[in-house]
């Protein structure tokens, strides 16, 4: 597709990147020159340097041909100005990034006014993420698929575990609750398993079920499911704004520390429930002071990256709070990695994984949408969702006689309200949403992608069953 990025930041970037490798036709648009040159440099883009918002630059950059233009730019209102001119100007579809809580309380109705294909808000997808986790706190990730009906989460094997030096098929607790185990990190392995993998002690194993199912696996191998009575929150900026509001709704006490005194004060008139403490989060013996000690749920909300991972290291050690970390940089990722600093949410991410995702259902052929992606593993695995509209070769085939591409698994099947975790003889229908797990980043727009091309059917069925 020719697609238009107005805006180079750290979500545009990665984007730019994204969409280049999967094929697609790109002009990314920015006023700093040398944010051009080193997206252009990395990648296989034409570049333009000017305003997003003008109409005499969109028209350079091609909007008269474009399929979608994509408004990542630092400020919400130029982000939707973009998407009207290029909506005026070659009709084509848009999405903008809106993050300011005022336009969030009447994105529906910017959407329709302006016909925008999609808004996102960075901080508040994150904020739900990070409420997600709260609520789950043994995962140090959670996805959800066919509207939160499946969950996808994620946690680190001990020495204690049950389920450590066992193989996958002679697991009892995954058949009893119906639970697939579908990405096993081993090292720098990633690894979507069959029945003869053996599970080892600091393995990352990835399950999908049900949430009724998710809890009682967990309960299962003893370890705790139950969320959080309290959190504390470092750094009151936007994020932590939606964060807070989301954790009371769920009945949790909140605190956000916050060190701006101005700021203190208009979140204290915002969130009336919540305690606001004006202080420094890296001052220890406030943190001691305001109980980090007894917290159940701490997290690091700051600017800065360096900080909030120091934060939560200083976290763990002064209590057994489930922590989350928000860092805006992947440049230290394979370091984080390394560090036990709970779940780490990355806001352009989640950003980029939305609109990807509207991307590729943008593309689909036999009508079976993309309907949610998550990237997994530092990008190295996806999780997709898609939703079969109509008849394909995927369709009413046992699993077991479907000729799979290698590194796909079919982990779950939504059907009429029942979730099915499948084994060789279930098949696909019309109407189900579909979710697929897959190391083949980038190479499936369709439900039809997860099969050779060849006609010869395979007697394998990647199953942890």
């Amino acid at each position: 597709m020719n697609i238009i990025i107005a805006g180079c930041g750290k979500v545009g970037s990665a984007l730019a990147e994204q969409l280049s490798r999967e094929g697609h036709d790109l002009t990314v648009i920015d006023q700093h020159s040398e944010v051009v040159q080193r997206i252009t440099n990395a990648a296989d883009v034409r570049g333009i340097v000017g305003n997003g918002a003008s109409y005499n630059i969109q028209k350079e950059a091609g909007i008269e041909k474009a399929d979608l233009l994509i408004a990542v730019t630092n400020a919400d209102e130029v982000n939707l100005l973009c998407c009207l001119i290029a909506k005026k100007a070659g009709d084509c579809q848009t999405i903008a990034r809106v993050r300011n809580p005022i336009y969030h309380q009447e994105i529906s109705h910017i959407k329709e006014e302006l016909g925008l294909s999609m808004v996102i808000n960075p901080e508040w997808a994150a904020a739900m993420e990070a409420a997600r986790l709260f609520r789950f706190p043994s995962a140090i990730e959670i996805d959800t698929f066919a509207k939160g009906r499946i969950e996808l989460l994620k946690f680190r094997m001990d020495e204690q575990n049950p389920l450590c030096g066992q193989k996958i098929k002679h697991m009892t607790a995954l058949s009893k609750c119906e639970v697939l185990i579908c990405v096993v990190e081993r090292g720098e392995q990633v690894l979507i398993p069959d029945g003869e993998l053996v599970l080892q002690a600091n393995d990352l194993i990835s399950i999908v079920a049900s949430s009724l199912n998710a809890s009682r696996f967990f309960r299962l191998i003893g370890i705790e499911t139950n969320q959080v009575k309290n959190a504390m929150i470092i750094g009151g900026g936007k994020t932590s704004f939606y964060l807070a509001q989301k954790l009371l709704e769920m009945g949790i006490a909140v605190k956000i520390v916050e060190k701006d005194r101005d700021h203190c004060e208009e979140l204290c008139e915002l969130l009336p429930k919540a305690m606001i403490i004006c202080g420094d989060g890296t001052d220890q013996e406030l943190m001691a002071e305001e109980g980090l000690s007894e917290t159940e749920g701490f997290a690091a909300f700051t600017n800065m990256d360096e900080e909030n991972v120091m934060l939560s290291l200083y976290a763990k050690s002064a209590g057994k709070a489930k922590m989350i970390t928000k860092v805006n940089s992947t440049t230290y990722d394979s370091i984080i990695a390394t560090l036990d600093i709970g779940s780490v949410i990355h806001p352009k991410n989640i950003t980029a994984e939305n609109i990807l995702q509207y991307v590729r259902a943008m593309q689909n052929t036999i009508g079976s949408n993309v309907e949610t992606l998550y990237r997994l593993v530092n990008g190295n695995a996806e999780a997709l969702e898609f939703i079969i509209r109509e008849e394909g070769p995927v369709t009413n085939v046992p699993l077991l006689n479907l000729n799979f591409k290698s590194n796909i698994l079919v982990c779950a099947i939504y059907r009429y309200g029942k979730i099915i975790i499948p084994k060789g003889q279930d098949c696909l229908k019309v109407g189900d949403s579909v979710v697929i797990i897959t190391t083949n980043c980038g190479e499936l727009q369709d439900i039809s992608d997860i099969l050779n091309s060849s006609p010869v059917r395979s007697a394998k069925v990647e199953s942890a069953l």
